[in-house]
């Protein structure tokens, strides 16, 4: 059947349309110029600015020490390290996750064992995590998932007493809140993401902090091949000192560069996360009471980041999951499917990964979605999106 010059028209209208990403980072001359100072200094490497950026994460996240590393996944390979995890132990993850979460683990020689999660949050439980505990279960990764808050506090109560090491896998988190207090600030140890898609970037980057001194220490000792004199004290030296490797290390550095655009990052955290927040209120009041949707909220004990927004589509909406992307695609306004779910991915296929009931994860993994939400989001953009779901809903 051929299309009407009408539909022609609309169709031709759509394309000519300017695209709405899901996300873009929120970067500016004031980043550019920090850059630029970090080059002219001569020192681009980790460095002094490292270290500031450290000792201003970790005063702005409650935490006792910070410890800068080259992404978040690398941050979580040194907190099972420095935690004592090794092969043979098993660690109970989320599937709902992005795939590092579980890979983690794997790098350190141990079993990840993989957890539910709760509808509401996408995020696992203490009730969640019994399920899925076995003999050997050393530690636990537990997941601010798309910046929403985890309930740490009964977590730990189960974790604690059974000598289990609770991780804070706090990627997406930065901003987030938990009992009033900067997700992360009640986790022994906990990782941090800044790669483009988070709301506080540094390109690529991460961070681990603690309120272990020993735990500090020695995870920065490793992120620099286990070295006994950093690069940077050696280069500031005029006669350097030998350098001695008491361990097997690893190249986790982050640069200076870096860094300079985390600290910039980093003063303007609060704002971003307010705007974000207010680009979901609008969603919400627009959106919510709609027929089979299903919108992601604040949890009563804290306050997400917004990260990611995303919505369950359900039977009564009119359409699938799939036939909403499809449908916010055609006019130009990309969107993205929600969390996957790690087990089902071919590089966990065959594994022995626990017998925990994962009713949860599937269903939210086949049926949620993330809705565009960035700082520069405008208000006439969010209103093509918003009245591009609704038009789904009616197809």
């Amino acid at each position: 059947m051929t299309a009407s010059p009408a539909q022609d028209m609309a169709g031709l209208e759509m394309a000519a349309r300017p695209r709405i990403n899901v996300m873009k980072p929120w970067l500016g001359a004031e980043e550019a110029e920090a850059v630029a100072a970090v080059i002219a200094s001569g020192w681009v490497a980790q460095g002094p600015k490292v270290a500031q950026f450290e000792a201003e994460f970790a005063a702005a996240q409650n935490a006792g020490f910070a410890v800068a590393t080259s992404n978040c996944t690398t941050a979580l390979h040194l907190a099972l390290v420095v935690a004592g995890i090794k092969a043979g132990d098993d660690v109970v993850v989320p599937s709902f996750s992005f795939i590092a979460t579980a890979n983690a683990p794997t790098y350190v020689g141990a079993r990840p064992v993989f957890a539910d999660v709760e509808l509401q949050t996408g995020n696992v439980t203490a009730g969640t995590i019994a399920a899925a505990l076995t003999p050997r279960t050393r530690a636990v990764i537990v997941v601010d998932q798309g910046g929403m808050p985890v309930d740490l506090a009964p977590i730990r109560e189960l974790c604690d007493p059974l000598g289990i090491a609770v991780i804070e896998d706090a990627a997406c988190g930065a901003g987030s809140t938990y009992r009033s207090l900067p997700v992360g600030a009640g986790a022994e140890i906990t990782a941090w993401s800044f790669h483009p898609r988070k709301i506080l970037t540094t390109g690529e980057g991460g961070m681990l902090t603690t309120s272990r001194g020993d735990w500090a220490q020695r995870a920065a000792k490793l992120r620099e091949h286990a070295m006994s004199a950093s690069a940077a004290s050696r280069h500031s030296a005029v006669l350097a000192p030998p350098e001695e490797y008491t361990e097997i290390g690893y190249n986790f550095r982050m640069t200076d560069m870096q860094a300079a655009v985390g600290i910039v990052q980093l003063g303007r955290l609060a704002e971003a996360v307010a705007q974000r927040r207010r680009i979901v209120a609008r969603y919400a009041a627009a959106l919510d009471g709609t027929p089979g949707l299903r919108l992601s909220h604040d949890p009563v004990y804290g306050t997400s980041n917004f990260q990611s927004f995303w919505l369950e589509v359900l039977p009564e909406f009119g359409t699938t999951r799939e036939g909403l992307l499809e449908h916010l695609a055609a006019r130009g306004i990309s969107a993205r499917r929600g969390i996957m779910a790690s087990h089902r991915q071919p590089a966990y296929t065959g594994w022995d990964t626990g017998v925990a009931d994962l009713s949860v994860t599937d269903r939210l993994t086949d049926n949620t979605l993330i809705l565009p939400v960035f700082h520069q989001l405008t208000g006439s953009e969010q209103e093509r999106v918003i009245g591009a779901v609704m038009t789904a809903g009616k197809n």
